[in-house]
């Protein structure tokens, strides 16, 4: 055992400990390092606690969703901004769209009508759609953040009846097989934890019930392993590394879903919504808004809480020492072991930190083709200066004063015009979906200046006028 090795076990045994968590699995996975994986406890049952122990994951759940809704999207079968009764018989709220139900800006109440929670009644499918006529519209659309398992669960079973199947089986073929997370189920099986309430002033741990969520599944009602679940998180994270081919999804689409929609919080930021993601920014922030080393971290992934267990499933992004497809599973066996929720987050950070990716050395490439080179180097627009380079084969642009994490400006030629290279199109970065229009001199031929987004780009600074 090496001794980072040692001090991520001290880490999960200081967690287990401190939040009295009768089981806790752990996972971490990266794309350089063989996984590591962690167990700390009792299972509860007849079987021994390891790593194939599966516990259950409650929301990560609707990361699953999220992706499945978005296979949709890119084969054409739905758009984000249709309204959810295009797709699904409704009572009620079938105007709420796709995008708001994914990103819980829809307003609609957080659970199906009738006290769930209390009587642990789950409604089937029939009973479920029946009973949205009685359930809430609690905001407007788009006022806020409002988590809602309802929704969730309308974009599940809406997915369910465009692939003609149930939401379980459309999962198991177009996720959980591509992927090989065959630990990954909708019930517990002979080596599941058991889940507990643990007492809040004694060491008595009661077991909590097991309880199917009927049609609410697409929203919590997974089981898994720590070593499938980080396998997961490094997925959401770095899809191209783990799903190359872009079977399950197209890497592009993950982007779409890893931006930021809403926040959790109208005051402090903290956390915020994609599309069926939760996005947590790390590190200290300085007085401008970005971290002391001017690196951009972030935790993608999703927290998950049913009656006896919490859940913490995450991939990181960014910053010095992150390898590639990097994702850590937290699960544990207590509904009050709040240690899970934190910990996934400060292994991430610990494993970049004491067990950095290789620096891989640079290489020459090749030069910039001959229309772009003229352009390359220092330029002004607005009265601040840029710097458009060629780097991995793409024309680049970034702020002269930009901190190194942030990511450039990326431009490609506009494909249906390979005849007009001095127009391009921003794919990624500062203004994208933007143009970049060259001007070259009449006789010379060299660029001489550029507008971009319609703002005019010299190589001295110069006022508007």
């Amino acid at each position: 055992m090496t001794e980072v090795s040692r001090q991520f076990e001290r880490m999960v045994r200081q967690a287990q400990v401190e939040s009295r968590i009768p089981a806790v699995s752990v996972a971490l996975y990266r794309a350089d390092r063989a996984p590591w994986t962690c167990t700390v406890g009792s299972s509860g049952g007849a079987a021994p606690l390891d790593e194939r122990t599966t516990f259950r994951i409650g929301s990560v759940t609707k990361t699953f969703t999220a992706v499945l809704v978005l296979q949709c999207r890119d084969e054409g079968l739905l758009d984000l901004d249709d309204p959810i009764g295009a797709h699904l018989d409704v009572p009620e709220h079938g105007g709420l769209t796709v995008r708001r139900l994914l990103s819980h800006t829809s307003g609609v109440q957080r659970e199906p009508y009738g006290d769930v929670w209390d009587t642990l009644h789950t409604p089937q499918l029939d009973e479920f759609l029946a009973d949205l006529a009685r359930a809430e519209r609690v905001l407007p659309p788009a006022r806020r953040f409002h988590y809602s398992n309802l929704g969730a669960a309308l974009l599940g079973q809406a997915v369910a009846r465009i692939r003609g199947g149930t939401w379980a089986e459309v999962l198991a073929d177009r996720v959980l097989g591509p992927l090989g997370l065959s630990d990954t189920s909708l019930a517990p099986g002979p080596e599941s934890a058991t889940g507990y309430l643990v007492d809040a002033y004694s060491d008595h741990a009661r077991p909590e019930p097991n309880t199917d969520l009927g049609a609410l599944g697409p929203a919590a009602q997974l089981w898994s392993t720590a070593s499938d679940m980080a396998r997961w998180a490094a997925f959401l994270a770095d899809p191209a590394a783990l799903d190359p081919a872009g079977a399950v999804l197209r890497p592009t689409t993950l982007d779409e879903m890893r931006w930021p929609l809403t926040v959790t919080d109208e005051m402090l930021w903290t956390a915020g919504f994609g599309l069926g993601l939760i996005l947590v920014p790390q590190g200290e922030r300085s007085s401008r808004g970005r971290s002391a080393g001017g690196e951009r971290v972030l935790h993608v992934g999703h927290d998950g809480a049913m009656p006896g267990f919490l859940a913490s499933v995450y991939g990181r992004r960014g910053g010095a020492g992150t390898p590639g497809a990097m994702g850590c599973a937290v699960l544990g066996s207590s509904g009050t072991g709040v240690a899970v929720n934190e910990l996934s987050h400060q292994l991430l950070a610990a494993s970049a930190r004491d067990d950095p990716a290789d620096i891989a050395p640079w290489t020459p490439g090749e030069p910039a083709p001959e229309p772009y080179r003229g352009l390359l180097g220092r330029w002004w627009g607005e009265g601040f200066e840029y710097v458009f380079s060629w780097h991995d084969g793409t024309l680049q642009a970034r702020g002269a004063t930009d901190p190194p994490g942030r990511p450039p400006a990326i431009f490609e030629p506009l494909p249906d015009h390979p005849d007009h290279p001095d127009i391009l199109r921003t794919i990624s970065g500062r203004e994208t979906g933007e143009l970049l229009r060259l001007t070259r001199h009449p006789e010379h031929g060299n660029v001489i200046k550029m507008h971009w987004a319609t703002y005019r780009f010299t190589r001295s600074q110069e006022t508007f006028g």
